[in-house]
């Protein structure tokens, strides 16, 4: 299992107004890792020339991290928004890294989450629907099957979706 880096971004963000300087600092070594895979991404390198790259680039800042924020630990209050988020990190910050041991990894789970959102909201919508239990069936059906074809990636001129009959109906 591996965790994701834009969690740990997302703290060190929620932490800008108690330290700055802390919390821009982790921000930008953090902005330096994804730097390091948006220009990986637009090379199209291959999984094996991405472990290569992240072996070479972003583990000599991970290590750094690593032990900046050991030592700033030392220095903030546990309760406070900087010291939670250096706790947070600190306590994952193997399984943080491990995306650099194969190019097959991501680092963050974003593609994922951005993938099952619709379904998500969706879900949460249907809960209150205006009409009667045709309708959260036909929504339901309609939420799964756009899901499904969106991650068969169907496209194409003149695809009709599976589902465009609940549509009309």
């Amino acid at each position: 299992m591996i965790h994701c880096m834009a969690h740990t971004r997302r703290m060190f963000n929620e932490a800008l107004d108690n330290d700055y300087e802390r919390a821009s600092y982790a921000l930008n070594e953090i902005q330096k890792l994804y730097t390091i895979q948006r220009i990986s991404k637009e090379a199209n390198l291959n999984f094996d020339e991405l472990q290569i790259v992240r072996k070479k680039k972003a583990d000599p800042i991970l290590k750094g991290m690593w032990l900046w924020m050991q030592q700033q630990y030392l220095h903030v209050l546990p309760k406070s928004a900087i010291g939670k988020a250096l706790a947070y990190s600190l306590e994952r910050w193997h399984k943080l890294s491990i995306y650099t041991t194969d190019g097959r990894l991501n680092i963050d789970n974003n593609p994922v989450e951005n993938s099952i959102r619709p379904v998500a909201l969706g879900r949460k919508n249907y809960l209150f629907p205006v009409c009667h239990e045709r309708c959260y069936n036909n929504s339901d059906a309609l939420s799964k099957m756009r899901e499904s074809a969106s991650r068969s990636r169907f496209t194409g001129a003149g695809f009709k979706p599976p589902y465009a009959a609940l549509i009309m109906s």
